[in-house]
């Protein structure tokens, strides 16, 4: 869906490849109460915020939240509408309003039919079997992790 998408700039016809890479809850790392969607656009950063607000409208409208997953997805819905509309590719960040979070939240669950549906992030590589991906969880057994020593620069 929205996580890894190619979008055509209305303007320059240049293919945009959109990656997700992460969501911030930008309270504590801008002091702003919005979630901050993070993608590479052609490998720049750029930044959707919305707003926590939409959050609690979209429990009192319809008793269903808005799942990371599904933040993601319709961050990446609205990234791709501005692109194709003519973005200013200039900016590093977009600020959504709560009405356009919710058109957006509501739009990608009716694409994808079920919010269990959606696919879950960090998008990892089908074929890759666990032991591969060498993921370093503290106090998990049988990692990397555990065999480094403090002070080992490995």
């Amino acid at each position: 869906m929205y996580e890894d998408f190619v979008a055509t700039d209305r303007w320059t016809q240049e293919p945009q490849h959109c990656v997700w890479k992460g969501t911030l809850v930008a309270i504590a790392t801008r002091h702003a109460d919005a979630t901050d969607i993070r993608f590479a656009v052609n490998g720049k950063p750029m930044w959707i915020a919305m707003p926590n607000v939409a959050w609690v409208e979209q429990k009192k409208r319809n008793g269903k939240v808005i799942t990371d997953y599904l933040a993601a997805q319709a961050a990446g819905r609205y990234l791709k509408q501005s692109i194709e509309n003519g973005y200013d590719n200039g900016r590093e960040m977009y600020t959504m309003t709560v009405a356009e979070v919710l058109d957006h939240v509501s739009a990608v669950v009716k694409e994808v039919g079920h919010t269990s549906l959606l696919p879950s992030l960090p998008v990892i590589n089908e074929d890759a079997h666990p032991a591969e991906l060498d993921f370093v969880n503290p106090g998990e057994p049988h990692t990397v992790a555990a065999e480094i020593t403090p002070g080992d620069k490995r």
